[in-house]
């Protein structure tokens, strides 16, 4: 009785606010934790290999997504992720001002990585058993929506008051090392409490989501099955040079993401471009975000008008050759805020219009099948793990870019190397095999 109760509720009322609980974390563990270490002082080589390390969980989340339907229901797992996440941002934020406060803040953020990671599987979980598929159409845009707005309130509103609590915290006396700890406790808390007061929403809004009908399977039955899916996956054809294709695809950015930052904030003397934080914030966060959306939208339009084949390539190119926008930076170090907001907004748009080719290649070319929904989880989990490899690698090449060619920061040489690492990509789209015509137009 309780069930049918539930699901008379209107999915407005908890799809939202849902998504926007699973964004938030990711977003602040990608983004906004390297801002904050490298204004705690963090070498940005110690920052951009520990802020990757700790995204593994979203690898390697198919891996334990089978065994959460052996106990209790989506929704226990939802609320309880969310409780967790909210608590462990707390504690870092108290953890910033201690001495060791790098390596206890990573631990702590390593369980938010993994709480998060549970999350993402549990509450698509409750989004697909809740509703029928002409609701789960109907609200997509809802949920691609408030997962965005996530986007935009961490790594844009929280961070541009960051940058504010700075400013206000040194022109009253303190120096800028304690004006960072104390600011960045402040938004850490924030984010751990609306964590909290999500949690304690969605435990009176959330439907359950339904246990599972194969409840009573053991541990050890579900692990076959997931090995009997994982070996059905890689013996698809062409997998091999998909799983290339996935990796490279998205290769160069993850040398970039972790990077632009961090020069983005870096001094003009040590070849960045001395925004402050707000400003990052705004252009980077904000606007930036704003664009990624938009150019998502704008992508959808092209590939149904073009296909998928067609149109592959260049919405490859267009993902890639806007990297060109932070060489061009690194090179002329511009400093009206226009001009450099104008190159992130345009960075930002081809990475949204691109990365939906990306995505629709792995639904429609690389997950058919069987276990198609197992199978678009593995093929995302292989996609996060060729962003987090270069971006653990980006800091230490950065450093090394340095000393090698005697450039400030590294950045110069670095985003250059960029421009080379894009190579790849374009050769493996261009030559990058379909499987039967009618997939495409699925």
């Amino acid at each position: 009785m309780q069930q049918d109760n539930t699901n008379k509720r209107n999915p407005i009322s908890w799809v939202p606010t849902a998504y926007f609980a699973m964004g938030l974390p990711f977003v602040v563990l990608n983004m906004v934790t390297v801002l904050m270490f490298e204004g705690l002082g963090v070498d940005k080589t110690l920052i951009t290999f520990w802020t990757s390390l700790i995204l593994l969980p979203y690898t390697l989340k198919p891996l334990w997504s089978p065994f959460l339907e052996l106990f209790k229901t989506k929704k226990f797992w939802v609320v309880a992720t969310q409780f967790v996440t909210g608590i462990t941002f707390v504690l870092v934020a108290l953890s910033l001002g201690l001495p060791t406060f790098f390596s206890l803040a990573i631990g702590l953020l390593a369980i938010v990585g993994f709480s998060g990671a549970t999350h993402d599987i549990a509450c698509d979980g409750v989004y697909m058993s809740e509703l029928d598929e002409k609701q789960q159409a109907q609200y997509i845009g809802w949920q691609g929506a408030f997962y965005n707005i996530a986007k935009i309130v961490a790594t844009g509103g929280l961070v541009y008051l960051a940058g504010l609590l700075i400013k206000s915290f040194i022109s009253n006396g303190l120096d800028n090392h304690s004006a960072n700890v104390k600011a960045w406790m402040i938004i850490i808390g924030f984010l751990g409490a609306i964590m909290i007061l999500l949690a304690v929403y969605h435990l009176f809004m959330l439907p359950t989501g339904g246990k599972s009908k194969e409840s009573d399977r053991s541990a050890s039955q579900v692990g076959r099955e997931l090995v009997d899916v994982l070996l059905d996956f890689f013996r698809k054809k062409n997998i091999v040079y998909y799983i290339a294709f996935i990796i490279l695809y998205r290769f160069a950015e993850g040398f970039v993401m972790k990077i632009v930052p961090l020069f983005l904030k870096a001094s003009r003397a040590d070849g960045g471009l001395g925004l402050d934080v707000e400003t990052i914030g705004l252009y980077y966060g904000t606007y930036g975000a704003i664009a990624f959306v938009l150019g998502s939208i704008l992508a959808g339009y092209y590939i149904k008008w073009l296909g998928l084949r067609k149109s592959l390539f260049h919405l490859c190119c267009i993902f890639n050759i806007p990297f060109l926008v932070y060489t061009l930076f690194s090179i002329y170090q511009p400093t009206a805020g226009w001009l450099i907001c104008s190159g992130i907004v345009f960075e930002y748009f081809g990475y949204g219009f691109g990365f939906v080719g990306l995505t629709l290649f792995m639904m429609q070319q690389v997950a058919p099948g069987k276990s198609q929904m197992a199978h678009y989880a593995f093929a995302s989990g292989i996609m996060n793990l060729g962003v987090m490899l270069p971006g653990m690698l980006s800091g230490w090449l950065c450093e090394k870019f340095s000393l090698w060619f005697d450039k400030p920061g590294g950045f110069e040489p670095f985003f250059i190397f960029v421009l080379f690492a894009t190579i790849p990509a374009f050769l493996i789209t261009w030559f990058v095999p379909f499987r039967e015509e009618k997939t495409e137009n699925k």
